[in-house]
């Protein structure tokens, strides 16, 4: 059995930049589908590599995108007589 060539880094160079423009919405309804193929099994093998790639980036992609969002949360700190005193980070450990 004879691999494919690899993908030259061009390719790779874009499909990173077009990953980047995603939307966290798009990116996960992206990784949805490409769980469901690979699921069903009947996605070839070298189709089903390529797939686990891309899953793979836009896994860590939503990762980036959720941490982004944590940090920018912050919670409404309330003083001892119940009013608003200001906010604070998030901190959701």
């Amino acid at each position: 059995m004879t691999l494919p060539p690899p993908e030259p880094k061009s390719l790779a160079m874009t499909d990173s930049a077009a990953l980047a423009d995603l939307s966290f919405e798009d990116a996960l309804k992206q990784l949805e589908t490409i769980v469901r193929q690979l699921e069903s099994g009947e996605v070839p093998l070298d189709e089903s590599i390529s797939l686990y790639a891309k899953g793979d980036a836009l896994k860590r992609l939503c990762e980036e995108r959720l941490n982004a969002a944590k940090a920018r949360i912050e919670k409404i700190s309330l003083g001892a007589d119940g009013a608003p005193r200001g906010t604070e980070p998030f901190n959701a450990g």
